[in-house]
């Protein structure tokens, strides 16, 4: 199966059935409509275009209409991604996926972009250690010496430095789906997932 588009609503807890409580993250996912499919024959890959969401028609170009109009939908999805599809899956354009895709049970993996932290020093970034905290340091949490000396006299790529923090494709594997609600379109998944609250998460097995 491709996998479904969601949209993350927070963290919560919820109980199992020996009254152990699992933090759980709340992710409405689906329906999502199946816009294209795309088959390339002699390759072996194949896969589905998935929109989700609707895009008011002020907001959309005559091209994303077009192209949403050619699926039977009515108003451009807010989001569309492209996922790969197994051999014997056959995909219709116009069919719509819900999340009795998934069961409980299930294990996925959820990719998402992951909270913008700004620019940040290394103490935060890479987790050093800092200076000594006695006697007031002057720069306490500053990475210290960096380059080697006359040879080659110049900062090594790749040494870890502030930066940007976060903002980022982030993927999490093997998470748990504890429960699945067909009624209100929601996924309980066992753990934090990347991004912050209504941000866009693709969930697959």
């Amino acid at each position: 199966m491709p996998g479904l588009i969601g949209r993350k609503i927070g963290m919560t807890r919820i109980f199992d059935e020996e009254g152990v409580q699992v933090p759980v993250t709340v992710i409405e996912a689906g329906p999502c409509p199946v816009v294209q499919v795309n088959a390339q024959e002699g390759l072996g890959v194949s896969s589905v275009q998935l929109g989700f969401g609707a895009r008011k028609a002020k907001r959309s170009t005559k091209a994303e209409v077009g192209h949403a109009a050619k699926a039977g939908l009515e108003a451009a999805p807010r989001i569309l991604r492209e996922f790969r599809t197994g051999d014997g899956e056959e995909y219709e354009v116009g069919q719509s996926l819900t999340v009795t895709v998934f069961e409980a049970g299930d294990r996925v993996k959820v990719t998402g972009s992951s909270k913008g932290r700004g620019f940040q020093g290394v103490v935060k970034r890479h987790g050093f250690a800092g200076r000594p905290g006695g006697h007031g340091h002057p720069m306490a949490r500053n990475p210290g010496s960096v380059g080697p000396g006359t040879n080659p006299s110049r900062v090594i790529k790749g040494k870890k430095l502030p930066g940007r923090m976060g903002g980022t494709r982030t993927t999490i594997r093997n998470l748990q789906i504890v429960r699945v609600d067909g009624e209100r379109n929601l996924l309980f998944v066992k753990g934090g997932v990347p991004g912050a609250r209504d941000s866009y998460v693709l969930i697959s097995k």
